[in-house]
């Protein structure tokens, strides 16, 4: 007997995949177009082959940009993910404390990429910043308009502060998923906090902090209006992550064939990492059961 399946379900999907081939598959046409040829204007293009590819690798702006943005994302999940998951584990599990506690860990991932950025640069200026007007107060040299250090610490800061909250959040919800009988099991035991942490939270957070170290490298690999805002760039190159770089070349200069080819290099750079992150943690999460 032949089973019959119904196939109509797959117009109420349609729309979507319309949706995003209008987004995102046919402007990433667009840019594999761009990226192997050249033009002259009046839309005449002729075949470049891998010129842009081999112009932008061999681009010492490029390397400068991609050594400057796998620092800021090495330095943001060095200081992130611990902070994030000793932060929920210092959160309250129940009582009146813990949608206070959840409410006010949301409210930096509500204000927007833009206003983060003007927050942060309004509040490090000297003359009217609240950071700026301290330190200067204390005596401290502080400039992130023309000083590299000060220009890293701010923008490393202000990612803290408003990316940390998400894997705060992550790491809560794992916590929440933990049967009370564990903790039952290590308290008769004798097991001390650590040994806790060790082999009860940190086994079960295993999947979500994979998903809060994937989620956070790759923003933070993406970064650009907060920077752009804050530093815009400066002082000097300094701050010129690779999405910065990327867009100064695009609209900037309108070297259009090179901005291409260096966009499909940072995606593939992202989604290589990204793969790696997933396939290593992955591991680690099957040897731990």
């Amino acid at each position: 007997m032949n089973k019959w399946s119904d196939n109509r379900a797959w117009w109420l999907v349609l729309p979507v995949v319309l949706i995003v081939a209008f987004s995102a598959v046919i402007p990433l046409m667009t840019v594999v177009n761009y990226a192997f040829q050249d033009t002259f204007g009046n839309n005449e293009f002729f075949w470049a082959g891998l010129e842009w590819f081999r112009e932008i690798l061999r681009s010492d702006r490029f390397h400068g940009a991609m050594g400057r943005q796998f620092l800021f994302s090495f330095i943001i999940l060095s200081i992130e993910i611990p902070l994030g998951i000793g932060i929920a584990l210092a959160m309250p599990r129940k009582g009146f404390w813990v949608p206070f506690c959840l409410i006010l860990m949301a409210l930096p991932l509500l204000i927007p990429w833009n206003v983060v950025g003007t927050i942060w640069q309004i509040f490090g200026r000297i003359d009217i910043g609240l950071l700026g007007a301290v330190l200067d107060g204390l005596g401290i040299d502080y400039n992130y308009t023309q000083n590299t250090i000060d220009a890293w610490v701010t923008l490393v800061v202000m990612d803290v502060w408003h990316w940390t909250s998400l894997v705060v959040l992550l790491c809560y919800a794992g916590l929440q998923s933990i049967p009370d009988a564990y903790y039952q099991a290590a308290r008769i035991d004798g097991a001390s906090k650590w040994a806790t942490f060790r082999y009860i939270q940190l086994p079960k957070m295993n999947r979500v902090l994979l998903i809060a170290v994937l989620l956070r490298f790759m923003d933070s690999f993406m970064i650009y209006t907060e920077p752009f805002v804050v530093t815009g760039g400066g002082p000097g190159n300094d701050t010129t992550f690779l999405s910065i770089d990327l867009v100064q070349m695009a609209i900037g200069q309108f070297d259009l064939g090179p901005a291409a080819a260096m966009s499909l290099i940072y995606f593939l750079i992202i989604l290589l990492f990204s793969w790696v992150f997933f396939t290593v943690m992955s591991y680690l999460d099957r040897a731990e059961n």
